[in-house]
């Protein structure tokens, strides 16, 4: 795979995934929904970690970095810093 073009990187994962994960817990639909959006955030290692917040249904990311998750609102995420997630709870010094 090495030297492949991205876009036929991501067939290539559409492919496969839906061959393996339809039927299951993941449909068609979702398995596109994950590949249309990716990559998003500037550096691919956050993409990771919204990808994981999206699929729990989290509410909250909670960050010290929040500028590099800017867009993840669109998945229904509200990414905050630490002291807004403890100001949020009660808890904030």
């Amino acid at each position: 795979m090495e030297g492949q073009p991205f876009g036929a990187l991501v067939l290539e994962y559409e492919q496969t995934l839906k061959r393996i994960c339809t039927g299951g817990s993941l449909s068609g639909n979702d398995i596109d929904g994950v590949l249309l959006w990716r990559p998003l955030l500037p550096d691919p290692k956050d993409d990771f970690v919204l990808e994981l917040a999206v699929e729990s249904r989290t509410d909250f990311l909670v960050t010290f970095n929040t500028g590099d998750f800017v867009g993840a609102e669109r998945f229904g995420v509200r990414v905050i810093s630490p002291r807004e997630f403890l100001a949020m709870i009660g808890e904030a010094p």
